[in-house]
């Protein structure tokens, strides 16, 4: 195999960007033109990353993931400090999914100069929602994806849509920074429940997990109404009362245009509902495409 590495059985650990680029030169040797995809991770895996890795490996030929908390990406001290860790699971995860190359890097290592001040105009896409609930998120996550993707220089990168005002950002970063790398955007990963898998699901207790899907079915709930009433407001409110018997609590629930991300007033095929919801202190996201119910214009 590779030499000059820590190995994890079949997976390739590096530590810094000499580290990755080393490791994947290494690894085109039999294959001078090979596709890497790469797989941006906070850890704390799951099958939902696996579904990521995948499909990452179904277009590529290298595979490269990431465990990194990024703290850049935290407005809130408390939720930093709280977020799972558990890299022995994730480094057997990644073994069993294929994983080529593993970049594992210290924070001096992705931000060797500090975390600098990071300015991106994304054209509006970063105000509502997580932009108003978790102001300078979107900051940190274009100047750590933006990182990463200069260190690791993959042909594809691969994100899932259950953040999907994330991997709208991430598109648009990529494009304003002219980076040369294909943004894939991951069908949602569920549960048998509905319950779109999360790290963050490891923070709830059992009573928490069990009532978890409820958010899923309030969400088929609201496009089920809209086949009623396509009004937005009058489909977010439908979806508000769903938690009125249970112990959670939306923070927000915004149906927006599928593109720009605009807070639309009427529905149609080409909308999506986002939705975030606390479950005691766990904050859970979600979202669904009205074009699951709602058929394209003739």
């Amino acid at each position: 195999m590779f030499v000059g590495f820590s190995k994890y059985f079949d997976v390739i650990i590096t530590e810094n960007q000499s580290e990755i680029i080393e490791a994947i030169k290494t690894a085109k040797i039999q294959k001078l033109d090979a596709i890497v995809g790469f797989v941006a991770t906070m850890g704390a895996l799951h099958e939902g990353h696996t579904s990521l890795i995948e499909l990452a490996k179904n277009q590529c030929d290298i595979v490269v993931c990431s465990v990194f908390v990024n703290p850049s990406q935290f407005n809130n001290p408390d939720d930093l400090a709280t977020y799972p860790r558990t890299i022995a699971e994730d480094k057997k995860l990644l073994e069993n999914a294929g994983c080529d190359i593993l970049l594992l890097p210290t924070v001096s290592a992705v931000y060797p100069d500090g975390i600098l001040p990071y300015k991106i105009d994304l054209e509006g896409l970063d105000e509502g929602m997580e932009g108003t609930f978790r102001p300078g998120h979107f900051t940190g996550v274009c100047m750590v994806v933006q990182r990463f993707l200069e260190m690791v220089q993959p042909d594809k990168a691969y994100f899932g849509k259950k953040d999907y005002q994330q991997l709208a950002i991430i598109q648009k970063m990529a494009a304003v920074r002219a980076l040369d790398v294909e943004i894939v955007g991951a069908p949602i990963k569920r549960a048998k429940n509905g319950l779109a898998l999360s790290s963050r699901n490891a923070l709830l207790n059992e009573a928490q997990l069990a009532n978890a899907p409820q958010i899923y079915r309030a969400l088929k709930s609201g496009l089920q109404f809209s086949l009623l009433n396509k009004n937005a407001d009058a489909i977010v409110n439908h979806i508000e009362a769903q938690f009125l018997d249970t112990e959670m609590e939306p923070e927000y629930v915004a149906i927006v245009d599928n593109v720009t991300l605009a807070p639309v007033a009427v529905v149609d095929e080409n909308c999506t509902v986002c939705i975030v919801v606390f479950s005691a202190q766990v904050r859970l996201l979600d979202n669904m495409q009205f074009s699951k119910v709602l058929a394209p214009k003739s």
